[in-house]
């Protein structure tokens, strides 16, 4: 073990850039979550929950309030037009905010009650939204408001933008978090992070088979995790799964071997790739944004 990487497979030295550093780029904050690169601008999205902000991180090194009065924003990605998507927890909805600033509400119910609290969203490439509806911005003040679950389970949604249909593609999680396709969009691999509230649930990621028809198959446990629980993840160009942890981001393979770990100082959240290349790798994680520059790309 080194410093920085934890090696446990020498595939994992062919994803990494040796020589350089882990860096922080944004602290002070409450509890960062949601990374989403922006090509358009070149930029960084994130948001800091508690405080209600989403923030915008730029090459140059300044960090600026993109939004105040985010509604308790978690998670967030771009869709194929390059607007912003976000998982709100204190409106309990996902909203799509448009190029001249409007901000439009997506979903915020299901067969005719409010959502749990939506927490992270993935885009396929025909368009349509893929989110987890965990209870975690309904559980207390911090996060979003109190409030009694309406729905029947924490469930995972697929939203169609040209029918405006929501259809729950997953069931049966204790709380379903982050989630990315692979680079073929043929597997959904969805994070199992109950662990947080319950110490029996396992601490997994589970990967589905998606159909033609965009549907999901009954799904298996691929990795456990170990410390702590998943949260958000992502995959690389080589279909490799990268996942946060308590005092990390682990890399697996597809078939759920763990290739090793960028050991970060602070218990991760979420993580996403952006950069010039898509080689960089953007981490938040509790107060801070970290950045380190990877030898592997997006898959997207």
């Amino acid at each position: 073990m080194t410093e920085l990487y934890d090696i446990r497979d020498d595939r994992f030295r062919a994803l990494l850039q040796m020589n350089v550093a882990l860096t922080r780029l944004s602290s002070g904050h409450m509890w960062t979550e949601g990374p989403v690169w922006v090509p358009a601008h070149q930029c960084l999205y994130f948001s800091d929950i508690p405080n209600q902000r989403i923030h915008r991180w730029t090459p140059d090194g300044s960090v600026t309030v993109l939004r105040e009065s985010s509604g308790f924003a978690n998670g967030n990605t771009l869709d194929r037009q390059g607007r912003l998507l976000t998982c709100q927890h204190g409106t309990r909805s996902l909203t799509r905010t448009d190029h001249d600033g409007t901000i439009e509400t997506l979903a915020d119910s299901f067969e005719g009650k409010p959502l749990n609290s939506p927490n992270d969203v993935v885009v396929k490439r025909d368009g349509t939204v893929w989110f987890t509806d965990p209870t975690y911005g309904i559980m207390g003040n911090y996060e979003g408001n109190r409030a009694t679950p309406e729905q029947d389970g924490r469930h995972v949604f697929r939203y169609d933008p040209e029918t405006r249909a929501l259809t729950v593609v997953a069931r049966g999680f204790a709380q379903p978090n982050g989630l990315a396709f692979s680079p073929d969009e043929r597997v959904l691999y969805i994070a199992e992070s109950g662990r947080s509230h319950d110490a029996s649930v396992p601490a997994v990621v589970r990967a589905f088979d998606v159909d033609d028809d965009n549907g999901l198959g009954a799904g298996r446990d691929l990795l456990t995790l170990e410390p702590g629980l998943p949260d958000g993840l992502r995959v690389d160009v080589h279909g490799n799964l990268w996942v946060s942890s308590a005092d990390s981001v682990q890399c697996f393979d597809n078939t759920g071997t763990l290739l090793g770990r960028i050991l970060v100082p602070e218990v991760v959240s979420n993580l996403t790739f952006g950069g010039p290349r898509k080689t960089q790798l953007f981490i938040t994680a509790t107060t801070s944004v970290y950045g380190i520059h990877l030898n592997t790309e997006s898959a997207v």
